[in-house]
């Protein structure tokens, strides 16, 4: 909850304030720059030597509960705000603030109706928005006490620039054979296609104890390309894993699968590829705005057709989240490297290290639109040279995406978007380009 305190607290206050002329003192005028400004103790400190003489009036006890619920003095908000209460029953930013002073209070239920009951008032669409986050929260809360299972659907429809990820040209010197040239096949050359995609997924969790929680998860996602069908695609997905929650940290350890086809109509047949591993993950919420991550992963990667390619893969990263703007524009940036350590003999050219970063943000402009955008770049350095082109393959590629989150009603979302992917490589034939776009629609359940 520490990451709406803030933006709560502004939008009420916007709303509660003006001052009435009778109120609008300097006292007051000062206490609520305080607050505004983020001084929530100066504020406090301004306020609560007068409490004897000041208790009563409405706007001088809006902002002493205020301060007190910033600075963590719940049952002291809860009284100062009941007295406005008293006064003004009908204060949507009173009961807005008291719902949560209840809240941090555990008092989850009383939390949840005076929230309720704010949201029958006429506030405006952003301070409606903030107290559907704190109703968010208290469902989390409340299901975190038991048993919890989520699931989702989804259908798109497409097109693609290039669904076979390779090289616009149809001719390559290979420096193997003195630098014969060669026409590639159609099929090993830059294609294009529409598609439609479905699939959806399944996600549990139990709770152990008050810190500790079980979680695992399935989902499935199908691509089929309308003519180019030998390059469809879909996969299958599993985790199994343990959270464990300690004031601001959060420790996860999960088990993860998942199998890979390419043109493959016959789904219990040997996969184009299988990852099967774990990964480790530790996250700090530093304030209501700043969190960091860091995790290891490791994975056995392993292709049935092609052995040789078989290889143990090592990834490890940061990560960093900030949010903006009173939380309505959030950003994050990530570091990560690692490496792929081929397991036949004798062909180091398929293993390789890797390095890279990712950046992206989200504004939510209210409550039913949200625009989002994300860019990163990898390089990757294999380990010898390729036997064909005989120089050491070395690879850089930049990703971004973007788009639209619109949601008409909750739990279904409508997104366009668009994402773009360029390889570029020291060997021609690894060189490609692609760009996609996509509208998805989903459900959750």
């Amino acid at each position: 909850m520490r990451h709406l305190r803030q933006l709560a607290l502004l939008l009420l206050l916007a709303i509660a304030f003006p001052l009435s002329v009778s109120a609008a003192d300097d006292l007051l005028v000062q206490a609520k720059q305080q607050l505004e400004n983020g001084n929530a103790q100066e504020a406090y400190n301004l306020l609560v030597p007068l409490q004897s003489t000041r208790a009563g009036d409405p706007d001088f006890d809006f902002l002493l509960g205020s301060a007190a619920l910033a600075l963590g003095k719940n049952t002291e908000a809860v009284f100062a705000l009941e007295r406005v209460l008293a006064v003004q029953p009908n204060s949507a930013p009173a009961r807005a603030q008291i719902a949560r002073a209840y809240f941090n209070l555990k008092e989850i239920e009383t939390a949840k109706r005076e929230f309720e009951n704010v949201k029958k008032q006429e506030v405006p669409p952003e301070v409606s928005a903030t107290i559907d986050r704190f109703l968010d929260a208290i469902t989390r809360v409340e299901e975190s006490e038991h048993t919890v299972i989520h699931g989702f659907v989804e259908i798109g429809i497409g097109y693609d620039t290039n669904v076979n990820s390779a090289t616009a040209d149809n001719q390559v010197a290979v420096p193997a054979f003195g630098g014969q040239i060669f026409t590639l096949a159609p099929t090993a050359t830059k294609l294009s296609d529409k598609f439609i995609s479905f699939g959806g997924g399944l996600n549990i969790q139990h709770p152990v104890s008050k810190q500790l929680s079980l979680f695992g998860g399935l989902a499935y996602q199908n691509r089929t390309n309308l003519n180019e069908t030998k390059f469809s695609t879909y996969y299958y997905d599993a985790n199994l894993g343990l959270s464990y929650r300690w004031d601001r940290d959060t420790f996860t350890l999960a088990a993860q699968y998942n199998s890979f086809w390419v043109d493959d109509t016959q789904l219990y047949n040997d996969a184009y590829r299988n990852a099967s591993g774990v990964t480790g993950q530790w996250q700090h919420d530093f304030d209501s705005r700043n969190q960091i991550s860091v995790f290891l992963q490791y994975s056995d990667l392993t292709y049935p057709d092609q052995e040789i390619r078989d290889a143990n893969r090592y990834i490890g990263g940061v990560g960093y989240a900030h949010a903006f703007s009173r939380g309505t524009f959030i950003t994050y940036v990530g570091l990560y490297g690692g490496a792929e350590k081929e397991k036949a003999e004798n062909v180091p050219q398929l293993g390789n290290d890797i390095y890279g970063a990712r950046l992206g943000a989200q504004w939510n402009l209210n409550e039913k639109y949200s625009l989002f955008a994300n860019a990163s770049g990898e390089r990757r350095k294999y380990g010898g040279p390729d036997p064909f082109f005989l120089v050491d393959r070395k690879d850089t590629q930049y990703s971004a995406s973007g788009g639209l989150i619109f949601v008409p009603k909750k739990n279904l979302r409508i997104m366009p978007q668009v994402s773009w992917t360029d390889n570029k490589s020291n060997i021609d034939i690894n060189q490609f380009d692609r760009v996609i776009y996509q509208i998805i629609l989903r459900q959750d359940m």
